[in-house]
């Protein structure tokens, strides 16, 4: 693969952030204006929008809790920004498990703010945007090596369709 693909890919997430926990809204956001919140962050993964019925289902399945008067609090948005994120490498029964055992070992803003920078810290290393992978937090547990195991996986998933599509869109590969 040559340098000026390799330029590109990283180029297309080199400003992608999550938002951090206090910058999520909690002032309690409506189905849809939940589902245009998430899309609009997770658009640069090139992940397809989060719907307001995949949040239902989310709702339905037991992953988050019910919203109060029809809005979905800070906490519920985090857990489905997560859901979106992680739902491309894992199945629904164990993505429940991981988030059983997030919510019996962290509160969700610490489980969130933890993600987010493990996010951040593999993407830019798998997409060669710094040359090493740094340690967040200071224990490794159990719990924060499956979850970055989870998100290198994501990580690498979205680099390869980051790569195919610039693939594609040169007309190397049909």
């Amino acid at each position: 693969m040559n340098q000026i693909i390799k330029e590109k890919i990283a180029a297309s997430i080199s400003d992608f952030h999550l938002p951090a926990y206090s910058e999520i809204p909690d002032v309690g956001l409506y189905l849809e204006q939940t589902a245009k919140y998430i899309s609009d962050y997770l658009a640069p993964l090139q992940y397809g929008p989060v719907t307001g019925s995949m949040i239902s289902n989310y709702v339905k399945k037991g992953l988050i809790q019910s919203p109060v008067r029809k809005q979905y609090s800070r906490d519920q948005i985090a857990y489905l920004i997560f859901i979106a994120i992680a739902k491309a490498v894992m199945s629904m029964d164990d993505l429940r498990l991981m988030m059983d055992i997030q919510r019996r070992t962290y509160t969700s803003q610490v489980a969130y703010e933890y993600f987010r920078a493990e996010l951040d810290n593999v993407l830019e290393y798998v997409f060669g945007l710094k040359p090493d992978l740094e340690t967040i937090g200071h224990h490794a547990t159990d719990e924060k090596i499956m979850l970055r195991n989870m998100i290198i996986a994501v990580a690498h998933k979205v680099y390869l369709d980051k790569l195919f599509a610039v693939l594609r869109a040169e007309g190397s590969i049909e």
